[in-house]
């Protein structure tokens, strides 16, 4: 019995990480997609298509 409790808590801690490591994944790219659109924003009357 004692061996499902640790499968079980080693289970959850996985989940733990890999959800805070998606969360912060998501974050930075969110940001560098911003700071993308503002360089973008910032330069576009260099562009000409």
């Amino acid at each position: 019995m004692e061996k499902v409790y640790q499968t079980m808590k080693h289970s959850g801690i996985m989940n733990i990480v890999l959800g805070t490591l998606i969360i912060v994944v998501g974050a930075l790219c969110g940001s560098f997609i911003i700071v993308s659109g503002a360089k973008l924003l910032s330069r576009k009357n260099d562009i000409i298509f």
